[in-house]
């Protein structure tokens, strides 16, 4: 498992560097040409696909860290309970972010 982390961030992290960069790439401001469309839509989907897949690994650490601390010391639910909440909302809101950029570059296409 550990080798399979070691290489699957540093693909990640290429990826998010050049997918982007490649559909963002329009020549002179007009518009994108016709074989560049699919490098537009594919950074789209990959750009949606790691922000759900980020964002639900994030929920997820964050509400077994809430758990487990609510599961340690019941009396302090309330104190843990809210801002966890506020943590959640803040990671979704990266989720809709890559959601807003996702349909940027659909507009492109």
């Amino acid at each position: 498992m550990r080798k399979l982390s070691s290489l699957l961030v540093p693909l990640t992290i290429l990826a998010a560097a050049l997918i982007p960069s490649l559909a963002l790439a329009a020549g002179d401001g007009a518009g994108i040409a016709a074989g560049d469309q699919g490098m537009v839509a594919l950074g789209a989907g990959v750009a949606i696909g790691f922000a759900a897949l980020g964002c639900g690994v994030g929920q997820g650490l964050a509400a077994l860290g809430a758990l487990q601390g609510i599961a340690r010391n019941p009396s302090a639910s309330g104190k843990i309970q809210t801002p966890m909440i506020i943590c959640l909302a803040l990671i979704e809101s990266l989720c809709i972010y890559a959601l807003v950029i996702a349909f940027f570059l659909q507009g492109k296409i």
